[in-house]
C-alpha cells in the first residue's frame, strides 16, 4: 500500500508566448529590411516631364540618381549638395565605374539653366553616361 500523497503537477493556466514573440520578431526584422530596400531616390516634391515614349522604371542597385529641384539645389541620397561636393562625388564615381550611368530627375518647372548646371558637372567630371527621368504620359 502507498500511502504517500502524489504531487500531480498541473500546467499554468494559458499558453506559451515565446514562440509568438519569437514570430513577430522576424516578422518586425523582415519587414525593416524590406523596406530600407525598397526605399528609392524619388523625391516626391518633383513632378518629371510626361512623354508618349516614358517608361516608369524600376530603380536599379547602383544607380545614382540626381535629383534637381526648382530653387537649383541638387539632392543626392537625400542630401543638398553644392557644386563642388557633386563634382567630387562624381569624379570619385567616374574613376571607379567609367560607364556609370546618372539619372538627372528635374521638376518640369525647372529654369534650363540648372539642369544645364548639372550637365556640366557631371561632364566636368568625368560621367558621360547622363539619362533624363520622365513620366509615362496619362491619357
Amino acid at each position: 500500500m502507498n500511502f504517500r500523497k502524489q504531487n500531480h503537477y498541473l500546467h499554468p493556466a494559458g499558453f506559451n508566448i515565446t514562440p509568438l514573440i519569437d514570430i513577430l520578431l522576424v516578422l518586425i526584422i523582415f519587414f525593416i529590411l524590406t523596406w530600407n530596400f525598397s526605399r528609392d531616390e524619388k523625391e516626391l516634391s518633383i513632378r518629371v516631364p510626361s512623354a508618349k515614349q516614358g517608361l516608369d522604371s524600376k530603380p536599379r542597385p547602383g544607380e545614382i540618381i540626381l535629383n534637381v529641384m526648382p530653387d537649383g539645389s541638387i539632392l543626392l541620397n537625400r542630401r543638398t549638395l553644392e557644386t563642388d561636393a557633386l563634382a567630387q562625388v562624381l569624379q570619385r564615381v567616374a574613376k571607379e565605374f567609367p560607364e556609370q550611368a546618372v539619372i538627372l530627375r528635374a521638376d518640369q518647372g525647372v529654369p534650363y539653366k540648372h539642369i544645364i548646371h548639372v550637365l556640366d558637372v557631371c561632364r566636368a567630371a568625368g560621367i558621360w553616361n547622363v539619362a533624363f527621368a520622365t513620366a509615362k504620359e496619362t491619357k
